[in-house]
């Protein structure tokens, strides 16, 4: 699929790590289209990686294989109203990025009959380091979902789920993911320096012990309950840190939390994707 042509829809920061990622991958500049509102931003990105920026949606569509709607979840339905008769004659992949945007709600905004793959990635997507999770609807074939998942691929991991509703728990795990970790290296960082540390070596200790945790857990055979049994000794400071947080309801605060993400994505994607 590398002669595949591959057309942005949005020049922001995801399609801009998308597109880097495609490069880096060896994907041809020259196969690589981007349109968006903002022109000096489309410009600045098509000079700086050599890609070609198209003047309007439309014509992008008409010159692409797969169209990636990378375009505020807000803004998709003008987007997709105004391509539509486009992408009716093309029949080009979509893959949307958009965050709660259902299949069908697009599908309907596209015209119908339009092979869609909704993809939901994170923020680390921005350092090649995302978790995107993918789903395909009924018209997406083998290829394509290949396609989509080299594109992916491009800024991180991927996995498939087999029903659409299930990206809104990828949404409450990876898709706000970030945040969570972000919240709990703060407050790291804020007890360090309480303990007597300064911030740049509090922050420097905090971030560094993140990426170990990260990496250990991603090279190991072992969970990360496995993990943690084995770096809390008995009786020791780690045992003694985790009781006052076990003690405190850590577990269910998680659990409650990401439940609650998970019913916003719901609840989002009800209000706009709703009936026109």
């Amino acid at each position: 699929m590398q002669t595949a042509v591959i057309g942005f829809i949005g020049a922001g920061n995801m399609a801009t790590s998308l597109i880097g990622g495609l490069l880096a991958d060896g994907w041809p500049a020259d196969k690589i289209l981007a349109c968006d509102i903002d022109r000096e931003k489309l410009e600045k990105l098509a000079s700086h990686c050599g890609i070609i920026a198209c003047q309007d949606n439309a014509g992008l569509v008409r010159q692409s294989d797969i169209v990636v709607l990378a375009v505020k979840p807000q803004h998709i339905k003008e987007v997709a109203l105004e391509i539509a008769p486009v992408v009716q004659g093309k029949r080009p992949l979509v893959v949307s990025i958009a965050a709660g945007i259902r299949e069908g709600s697009l599908a309907r905004w596209l015209g119908g009959n339009v092979p869609i793959v909704r993809a939901m990635p994170n923020t680390p997507a921005l350092v090649q380091s995302a978790a995107t999770g993918l789903h395909a609807n009924a018209l997406v074939n083998e290829a394509q979902k290949e396609a989509s998942e080299s594109l992916l691929r491009a800024v991180g991991i991927t996995v498939w789920v087999d029903q659409e509703e299930l990206l809104d728990a990828v949404t409450a795990v990876s898709g706000s993911g970030p945040a969570y970790f972000f919240l709990l290296m703060e407050m790291m960082e804020k007890a360090g320096t309480a303990l007597g540390l300064g911030e740049s070596v509090a922050r420097l200790l905090v971030e560094q012990t993140a990426l170990g945790a990260a990496k250990l857990a991603l090279e190991s055979d072992l969970g990360p309950e496995q993990l943690r049994i084995r770096v809390t000794s008995p009786g020791g400071t780690t045992e003694k840190a985790l009781a006052v947080l076990q003690n405190a309801g850590f577990e269910a605060v998680v659990k409650q939390a990401l439940m609650a993400a998970c019913e916003r994505s719901k609840e989002l994607s009800q209000q706009l994707g709703g009936d026109d």
